[in-house]
Parts: structure tokens; sequence; C-alpha cells
């Protein structure tokens, strides 16, 4: 049996753009998916600080050291520029990988400077 746990999380990350006009998913810089180790077009969780909303997408690389956190397609009429945002994805372990496990978590400033 495999269980689902916390694999990587970006805390309080801010949006600095949305784009409608995108089949959707959300950019990342890519120093910072590096960083957390996720991958491009990795599903992601995104919960909203500002508003509660949560959404469930994928990844797309940006530019790296844009210090970016674009939100694309529908997801805009969910989460704004300038929301605070958690970055959440999970992965699948054993029982004993899970007994080693410890997700990697980075924490943000306002402007998206790693913190922690």
């Amino acid at each position: 049996m495999f269980l689902k746990l916390l694999k990587s999380k970006l805390h309080r990350a801010t949006v600095t753009d949305a784009k409608l006009d995108y089949p959707g998913s959300i950019e990342i810089d890519s120093e910072i998916m590096e960083a957390a180790g996720i991958l491009p077009y990795e599903s992601v969780l995104v919960a909203d600080l500002n508003n509660g909303n949560r959404l469930e997408t994928y990844v797309v690389p940006g530019k790296a050291g844009s210090k970016n956190i674009i939100i694309l397609g529908a997801a805009v009429k969910l989460i704004n520029p300038k929301d605070r945002v958690i970055i959440m994805n999970f992965g699948y372990y054993s029982p004993d990988e899970v007994k080693k496990h410890k997700p990697t978590v980075i924490m943000f400033d306002e402007k998206n400077n790693m913190v922690g």
C-alpha cells in the first residue's frame, strides 16, 4: 500500500500576475521549482490565503530568477494578483519511505524571496 504525503510546499508566495487567455495552469519561476523539487507539468494544489479558494492544476516553468507566480486560464476567476498562496504537491510513498520522508517547505516574503 502506498500513502499520499506532502512532497513540497511553497508557503505564502505572492501571485505576481494572472492571464485568462491561456489553456490553464500556474507558472512558477523555474529556480523556485527546482528548490522545491517540483517538476514541469507536475500536479499542485493551490490555496489562496486571501479568499480561501483552492484549486488543483499543473505547473509550467517560468523564467529563472523572475520570482513570478502567475495564475493562468480559468483559475484567474479564483485567485488574483497580489494574493498570498500556498502551493502544495504530493507524492505516493511506501510504508518504509514514509518513515524517512520529510517534505521540502519554502517560506516567502511579500516579494517572493525565499526566506526559509
